[in-house]
Order: C-alpha cells, then sequence, then structure tokens
C-alpha cells in the first residue's frame, strides 16, 4: 500500500508539473522577449570577412581604406546633427531646454556626442599616419564629402530613417511605450496602496460570510489580474461566462490620496463554477489600463492601430510582471492571467481559465507535503501499542496539520556540550 501511494503521488506530481511548463511554455510563445545582439555579432562578422579580404587583396593599404571608410560614415551623421543643432538653437531653446545648459545638452541630443567625434579624429589620424597614400587620392576626398552631402540630404528627408525595428528597440531599452508607462502607474497608483491590505481585506470578508461561503482555497486569497489580448472587456464578468456569478464587494480600502481625503478602493468578489457545479470564490478583476489601449485604438488621432495595440498589451503584461517579481510588498498577493483570444469561440474559457490557475496555485504551489503513508496493520496486531481507551472508545490521535506553524519556547537558549565543572579532572591530568 505505501509503494503504490508513492507511485501515485509521484504521477501525480510529475502530471502537475507537466502541465505548468506547459502553461509556461504557451505564454512564452506569445509574450516577446528584449531584443538580443544578433544584429551586432552579424554585423561584425561582416566587417570581419571584408577587412580578411582587402588584407588578402591589397595589404598595403589596409589602414587608408579604413580610414577613409570611417570618415564617410562618421561625417554625414556630423553634418546632419549640425543641420538639427540650427533648428533646436533658432526655434526650440527656451520651450524645450528652459533651465539647462544649453550647448551641453543640446549636441548631445543632436547626435554631436563624443563617440562620433572621435571615432572621426581617430580616423583622421589613422589616414595621417598610414604610410601608403590611396590611389586618385583627390578623387577620394571628393568622394568622402559628396557622400556625406547627401547622406544629410536622405537622413534629413526620412529616407535613411531608423526602421521600426530599430524605433521599437530603442523604445523597450529606453522604456518609452505607452505599455510601460501605463504599466508603472497602474502599479503605483493602485496594486502597491492595495495589495499588501488584501489579506487582511479577505480575513475581514471570510468573518462576515462564514456560513454562506465555508470553503476559501489558498490560491483564491490572491488578487487574479486578467489580461486579455485584445484589450476588449467588460465592466461585468458574468456578462462574459455565465459560470461566473458576482458574489459581494471586500470591505473598503480608505486611502488619501491626491488631496482626496478617503478614496475608496475595494475588489470584488466572484464565484466560478467548475464542470461539476461546484463553486469556487476569487477575487477577479481586469486590468483597467486595457481600457486605456482600447480606447486609444479606437481614435484615429492617437496613431495606435490593432497591430500596434496587441503588441503594447504584451509589453504591458511583461513589463508589470518585472515590477510586481521585484515588489516585496506585493510578493505572493497576485497573479496576472494572460487571455489569448484565439479561444473567443468556447463561452466558458473565462471561467476555465480562471479555474485552471486557481487549481494550479492550490496544488502546485502550496500542496508540497507528500501524503501519510499508510500501513495495513491487523487490528489485533500490537495491542499493547494500541491508543488507550477513553470514554470506552478508542482514542485516535489527530492527524499532523500541512499548515506550517512557529513555536516559540520561552526557556533560555543552552550550550549545545555542557561545560566540565569538575575541577579534579584537570589536576589528575596535570
Amino acid at each position: 500500500m505505501r509503494r503504490t501511494a508513492d507511485k501515485g503521488y509521484l504521477s501525480s506530481l510529475d502530471q502537475r508539473k507537466h502541465t505548468k511548463m506547459q502553461c509556461h511554455r504557451d505564454q512564452d510563445a506569445l509574450i516577446p522577449r528584449p531584443r538580443g545582439n544578433l544584429p551586432k555579432v552579424c554585423a561584425a562578422t561582416l566587417a570581419a570577412i571584408t577587412i580578411a579580404g582587402i588584407v588578402f587583396l591589397s595589404p598595403e593599404r589596409l589602414f587608408g581604406w579604413v580610414a577613409m571608410v570611417i570618415l564617410i560614415v562618421t561625417l554625414g551623421p556630423l553634418l546632419h546633427g549640425l543641420c538639427l543643432l540650427a533648428e533646436e538653437m533658432l526655434y526650440h531653446s527656451n520651450t524645450r531646454y528652459r533651465g539647462q545648459r544649453l550647448l551641453s545638452h543640446v549636441l548631445p541630443v543632436c547626435g554631436l556626442g563624443g563617440k562620433t567625434l572621435l571615432a572621426a579624429g581617430l580616423a583622421g589620424l589613422l589616414l595621417y599616419l598610414a604610410g601608403h597614400p590611396l590611389p586618385h587620392e583627390g578623387q577620394c576626398w571628393k568622394l568622402l564629402f559628396l557622400a556625406s552631402v547627401l547622406y544629410t540630404f536622405f537622413k534629413s528627408l526620412g529616407v535613411l530613417g531608423p526602421s521600426e525595428v530599430e524605433v521599437s528597440d530603442i523604445c523597450e531599452g529606453r522604456k518609452m511605450n505607452v505599455a510601460h508607462g501605463l504599466a508603472w502607474s497602474f502599479y503605483l497608483g493602485y496594486l502597491q496602496l492595495v495589495l499588501p491590505c488584501l489579506e487582511d481585506s479577505i480575513a475581514s470578508f471570510r468573518a462576515t460570510h462564514q456560513a454562506s461561503s465555508p470553503f476559501w482555497g489558498r490560491g483564491s486569497r490572491k488578487l487574479l489580474i486578467l489580461i486579455p489580448l485584445n484589450s476588449n472587456i467588460s465592466h461585468k464578468l458574468e456578462d462574459e461566462d455565465d459560470n461566473i456569478r458576482f458574489y459581494d464587494n471586500l470591505p473598503n480600502n480608505n486611502i488619501d490620496r491626491a488631496g482626496v481625503r478617503g478614496r475608496v478602493y475595494k475588489h470584488s468578489v466572484y464565484r466560478i463554477q467548475d464542470e461539476h457545479g461546484k463553486a469556487h470564490e476569487c477575487v477577479v478583476e481586469y486590468a483597467t489600463p486595457l481600457l486605456t489601449l482600447y480606447k486609444m485604438s479606437q481614435q484615429s488621432s492617437a496613431g495606435f492601430g490593432e497591430p500596434e495595440r496587441r503588441q503594447q498589451v504584451l509589453l504591458f503584461y511583461r513589463t508589470l510582471q518585472d515590477i510586481l517579481e521585484h515588489s516585496l510588498e506585493c510578493r505572493n498577493h497576485y497573479k496576472l492571467i494572460l487571455l489569448n483570444d484565439e479561444h473567443e469561440d468556447d463561452p466558458h474559457f473565462l471561467s476555465k481559465a480562471i479555474l485552471r490557475h486557481l487549481q494550479q496555485q492550490e496544488k502546485e504551489e502550496f500542496y508540497l507535503t507528500p501524503p501519510p503513508q499508510q500501513e495495513m496493520v491487523h487490528p489485533l496486531a500490537n495491542i499493547s501499542s494500541a491508543p488507550p481507551l477513553m470514554n470506552g472508545e478508542w482514542h485516535h490521535p489527530e492527524p499532523m496539520s500541512r499548515e506550517p506553524t512557529l513555536m516559540y519556547s520561552l526557556e533560555e537558549p543552552l550550550p549545545l556540550k555542557e561545560p566540565v565543572e569538575d575541577t579534579d579532572y584537570y589536576h589528575g591530568q596535570t
């Protein structure tokens, strides 16, 4: 019996682990990862191959060619930076750079930073120190200035502007996306205020609803935050799934905020009915910043279409998850649920998604202790070691609780080994 119970328990653990890994793989397939360094590696490889070819064909003019090319690719951005500097100095010095040191701040933002100037200076020095002059050197200088001027012209027209991938990479790296601002606003203006008080609110709610809500799973003690990819959320969950019913609201949290005395923050409790008709209570709500993303995509003046909206939702999820994982006060008080809009045809998709996450938390994150091992013992065997009779009935000890507890001792700590007090022992040794 013991081996059978162990095998069943291990099989159940493997199945739960497989389910959890499958959920993580499904989310990883949707959430975009930060862009890596593959473009830099490809560019460095192409540069190394080209330089190796030049070394093989004409090694004596390698440094001269390299210096001339560096001058061409750096002089163009410098000229374009001077054009940008003229615009900023003439028309935007008072409105955009008020209270700042003008030249020290405007020069870097116009592309006239130290890296570009240093590269151009080193290229000029390398060309001067090159021992072998370049063939048709006069024509090379004409090519240098012509390429720089044409680069500035095409750059100003937007022909040589950054691609959408480059813009997206810059915005993600500098946290400049709409999703980054919405995620930080959602955390600082709401979650950071309410999540630390969530456990006390649920305890107060359970105390007043003990008769009608006898079971409250450990996983449902978190705030479930729904994040649908299409951003189209309803204000009542029961309108989307008839297996979801509004139950009651948690006690209000009154917080003084931005000049408002006793601003009210509260959560709603819902009952989710599973396929067996059993109700599960949980605190669940949508991420309200998704309403902003959805409304922006409906306004033509926002320049925010449906593909951009979906991308921003994924970035919102990734950013909010990263923020909450590093927040000590919000830890273990939330659960982000990313809802894929590919299952909209299922009328009970929302309730199934919520129940799946509730069961995952209850069975995988908290059910860590294996079941008690029992052996088949004959009732007449070891009769002498049987528990004593109490009131004419056999008294069975209560099973050990799986709830972790802290036990405090009022006694003073004792040393691991008591010192030897018999001093005659030391005299005998000497």
